[in-house]
C-alpha cells in the first residue's frame, strides 16, 4: 500500500488516488470485470471458427471371398468463404457393388468447385450472423466492464470521503479540548487569585467533558469509517489489506474547482453517448437489427448453385489448363426451396421488430435520465461550491467574535459562558466546512459517474 509520509512526523497520508491505484492493480471486483472483455474476446474467437477450414478424409473397403465389393476413398478440403464456400477434392472409387454414377478410374478423380447462394444466405447467414453478435458481445462485455469498475470506484470514494470527514473532525475536537484544557488550568489558576468565582471552575471543567465525549465519539466513527475504507484494500493473491493506524486520509481532492459551461456540455454529450447503461441499450439494438436482417432474409426462398472442376487424378491440374476444359469437364448443380406460407419466418420476424421498438423506447427513457441526473449532480455540485465559500466567510466572523470574547473575558468584560459558547460555536462551523469539503469531494465523483465514465483516477 502506497503512502507519502508528512514532513515532520512518522505518519503516513494515504490519498484518494493511492486508494483507486491500489484497486486497479488488486481488486478483485475490478480484476473480475477485467475479465469479462478477455472472455468475450475467446467468445469472438470462437465465432469465428466457423470460417476455419476443414480437412476431411473418409476410407471404406469391403471384400467377401475374396471379392472386392468396393473400396470407396474420399478427401475434401473446404474453405468456407464470407459467401459461400470453396471445396476441393480427391476421390476413388472401385469395385463390383459401387454405383455407376460414383465409379472412378484408378487413377481417381480431383475436383475443385464452389457453392453460392443466390437467395436466401446471400447478404446474411447464419455464420455472419453468429460472427456479427460475438462482435457486439465483445462491446456489450466492455461497457459491462466500465460500470461495474464505475459502481465500485463510486463506492470507495464514498467510504474514502467518510473516514477523511471523521478523521478531520477528530482533529479539530482534539485541538478543541487541547483548548479547553488550558482554558481549565487557567480558570483554576484565577479562582485561587480571587479574580474568578469557584463555580466557573465546575463549568471550565463540564467544556473539558463535554469535548471528551465528543472526541471518543469521533474517534470511534474515524476507526470504524477507516475499516470501511479496508473493504477496497487488496494486495497480491487476493490477500485483504487493512490501513495501519498511523495512516491518516488527506483533504487532497476537496478543492474547489469550478465547471465551465463547456465542461458541463462534455459531460452531457458523455452521458448521452459513452454511459454504460446507454450502450448496453445501444448495442443491444445492434444486435436485434443483426437479428432482424437474418430473420428478413430467412423470407427469401432458398437457391443453392454449385460448380465443380473435375479431373483425373494426377494429371488434372495440366489439363485444366487446356482450352474449353472447363465448359467439358464438370459438375453443375442447383437447389431451390421454399416454405408456401412463411409463418414461422414472418411471426419471427415481427417480434423481432417488436424488441427493437421496446428497446428503442427503454433507450429514450435511459437516456433522459442519464442527462437529467447529470444536470442535477452538477447543481449539486455548483450549489456546494457557493456553501463552501460561505461556510469560510462564517468561520472567520466566528474567530473574530471569539477572539474579542476571549479578550473581553481576560479584562473582566464577559463571562466563561460566553467564551465557551463562541469557541464551541466557531468549532461547530469548522466541523461544518470540513463536511462541505468532504461531501463536494463526493460531489466531484458523482458527477462523473452520472456521465457514465468515473474511470480510474478521475478527479473532476
Amino acid at each position: 500500500m502506497s503512502g507519502q509520509s508528512r514532513a515532520g512526523d512518522s505518519t503516513a497520508v494515504f490519498t484518494i488516488q493511492d486508494l483507486i491505484n491500489q484497486m486497479a492493480l488488486h481488486h478483485p471486483v475490478a480484476r473480475q470485470a477485467n475479465q469479462l472483455s478477455e472472455q468475450a474476446r475467446q467468445e469472438l474467437r470462437m465465432a469465428r471458427g466457423v470460417f476455419d477450414p476443414v480437412a476431411a478424409s473418409k476410407f471404406y473397403q469391403k471384400e467377401l471371398g475374396g471379392k472386392n465389393y468396393y473400396t470407396l476413398w474420399d478427401n475434401v478440403l473446404k474453405v468456407p468463404l464470407w459467401i459461400g464456400e470453396v471445396k476441393a477434392g480427391y476421390e476413388r472409387n472401385q469395385g463390383a457393388n459401387v454405383n455407376p454414377e460414383n465409379v472412378t478410374s484408378s487413377q481417381g478423380l480431383q475436383y475443385v468447385g464452389l457453392s453460392v447462394p443466390i437467395g436466401q444466405g446471400l447478404l446474411i447467414d447464419e455464420r455472419r450472423a453468429t460472427l456479427q453478435q460475438a462482435k457486439q458481445a465483445l462491446a456489450l462485455a466492455e461497457a459491462d466492464r466500465v460500470k461495474n469498475i464505475n459502481k465500485l470506484l463510486l463506492e470507495a470514494t464514498k467510504a474514502y470521503w467518510d473516514w477523511a470527514n471523521a478523521y478531520h473532525r477528530g482533529q479539530l475536537l482534539a485541538q478543541g479540548l487541547q483548548l479547553a484544557n488550558v482554558r481549565l488550568q487557567a480558570v483554576k489558576e484565577r479562582v485561587k487569585e480571587g479574580d474568578l468565582a469557584a463555580i466557573d471552575s465546575v463549568e471550565a471543567q463540564i467544556e473539558v467533558q463535554n469535548r471528551q465525549a465528543l472526541l471518543a465519539q469521533a474517534q470511534l466513527e474515524s476507526q470504524n469509517a477507516a475499516l470501511l475504507v479496508s473493504n477496497y484494500l487488496w494486495g497480491e493473491n487476493n490477500t485483504p489489506l487493512e490501513l495501519p493506524a498511523q495512516v491518516t486520509p488527506s483533504l487532497q481532492g476537496t478543492e474547489l474547482e469550478p465547471l465551465a459551461a463547456q465542461d458541463v456540455a462534455v459531460l452531457l454529450d458523455q452521458a448521452r453517448e459513452r454511459h454504460p447503461e446507454v450502450m448496453k441499450l445501444q448495442i443491444k439494438l445492434r444486435q436485434l437489427d443483426i437479428e432482424r436482417r437474418f430473420t428478413q432474409n430467412k423470407l427469401l426462398p432458398k437457391l443453392n448453385l454449385e460448380y465443380n472442376v473435375i479431373g483425373t487424378g494426377g494429371t488434372a491440374g495440366e489439363q485444366w489448363l487446356q482450352e474449353r476444359y472447363l465448359s467439358d469437364n464438370y459438375k453443375l448443380g442447383a437447389s431451390f426451396s421454399v416454405p408456401l406460407f412463411l409463418r414461422q419466418e414472418r411471426g419471427k420476424l415481427q417480434i423481432t421488430r417488436l424488441k427493437i421498438n421496446a428497446t428503442q423506447l427503454e433507450l429514450a427513457q435511459t437516456t433522459r435520465e442519464s442527462l437529467n441526473l447529470v444536470q442535477a449532480s452538477y447543481n449539486e455540485r455548483k450549489q456546494l461550491e457557493e456553501q463552501i465559500q460561505l461556510q469560510e466567510q462564517i468561520i472567520r466572523n466566528s474567530e473574530l467574535l471569539q477572539r474579542g470574547e476571549q479578550e473581553r473575558f481576560e479584562n473582566g468584560e464577559s463571562s466563561l459562558f460566553l467564551v465557551n459558547t463562541r469557541e464551541a460555536n466557531l468549532l461547530s462551523q469548522q466541523i461544518k466546512l470540513y463536511e462541505l469539503k468532504t461531501k463536494y469531494a463526493k460531489a466531484k465523483y458523482y458527477l462523473q459517474w452520472a456521465a457514465g465514465d468515473l474511470g480510474i483516477g478521475a478527479t473532476r
